[in-house]
């Protein structure tokens, strides 16, 4: 609608994820770097990890952008709660291969012979799983079984994982100490600083096509205070502020149109934070205080109960002391 209007050649903060402009901020080099790395030794595991939004998918993509497709056939899933089985028929249906029965066995058997058709033409097999963390234990350890498939002591897949942070307990439980002992690296993406967040904004306006100033300075403190230097949430907001200034004629935005869209957004159904079911519920939120209430008066009773309990303890600790003292006459008894 607005790239007319400020002379871009593209929208400049689309959410779906653009290899061709990649933004490297110090961690997603190094991300990028490890999975380049891994790739070059051709084997053992590569796991990233980051919160919802911070590039993990547009990491992959870059490197799916620079593979060369002679050497390597590479292939992205994108995970749900798959169990074992399930996981490797859609690993099979991602390259493409057909069974002549639908068990695992079978499943197995055509993906180990894709792979060694792959090795006597000199080229490998790569797999990217996104969104990892939904895999439970014993599927993540059948990628493990995967990698046992081997020609010569090489393996002939390799695995990437790409997920949210909840993969890395996954991954640090106990049992799964030998699919740790094949993770060759690993990296774990955290949101930009500020001036990582004013390099990013600018990278991708200029390569919009952008050539003059768009954005007053005080704008960008006000962009990461409400993205937190997630990359998702700096594209929606500077998306609707590019809208915002096309529709108020405005070729130079400061913080008060940034405050504006930020006040708009906060105020969206999509974009508020959920309530809890008590503070949309006043007759819950009332049992809920009527219930706290009476649990402190049992703690209280219960407390007193113990006390008193203690107290009677000790008297027949006494009186037991005092009984056998008598009995080995070292306490006279009264006479009257």
């Amino acid at each position: 609608m607005y790239e007319s209007y400020y002379g871009f050649t593209e929208r400049p903060f689309q959410l779906t994820p653009n290899a061709q402009w990649f933004y490297a901020s110090r961690l997603h080099k190094r991300a990028l770097a490890y999975l380049q790395y891994g790739l070059s030794q051709g084997e053992g595991f590569i796991v990233i990890t980051g919160d919802v939004g911070t590039g993990k998918t547009t990491i992959a993509n870059q490197l799916l952008s620079q593979l060369n497709q002679d050497e390597i056939v590479a292939k992205q899933i994108v995970t749900a709660k798959l169990g074992p089985d399930d996981l490797i028929r859609m690993i099979a249906s991602s390259f493409n291969l057909v069974v002549s029965e639908h068990n695992k066995a079978s499943y197995l058997d055509a993906i180990h012979i894709f792979l060694k058709r792959l090795h006597s033409q000199h080229r490998r097999a790569l797999l990217l799983v996104d969104e990892a963390q939904n895999l439970p234990l014993e599927s993540i350890e059948e990628l493990r079984m995967l990698s046992n498939f081997q020609i010569n002591g090489k393996p002939l897949l390799q695995s990437f994982l790409l997920g949210q942070n909840e993969l890395n307990p996954i991954i640090q439980a106990p049992n799964m100490e030998q699919f740790r002992q094949r993770i060759i690296a690993s990296s774990n993406l955290v949101p930009l600083v500020e001036e990582e967040t004013r390099e990013y904004i600018e990278y991708r306006l200029r390569m919009a096509g952008l050539k003059a100033p768009l954005l007053s300075n005080d704008c960008y403190p006000l962009v990461q205070q409400f993205s937190r230097g997630i990359p998702r949430k700096i594209n929606l907001l500077m998306d609707r502020i590019l809208l915002l200034g096309y529709l108020e004629n405005q070729k130079n935005l400061t913080a008060e149109h940034v405050n504006n869209v930020i006040c708009e957004i906060s105020d969206e159904i999509a974009h508020q934070k959920p309530l809890s079911a008590q503070q949309t519920d006043p007759v819950m939120a009332k049992d809920t205080a009527t219930k706290l209430h009476d649990e402190q008066i049992q703690t209280k009773v219960q407390q007193l109960l113990d006390q008193s309990l203690e107290q009677k303890l000790r008297m027949l600790k006494e009186l037991d002391e005092l009984i056998l003292q008598r009995q080995q006459g070292s306490v006279p008894p009264q006479t009257e």
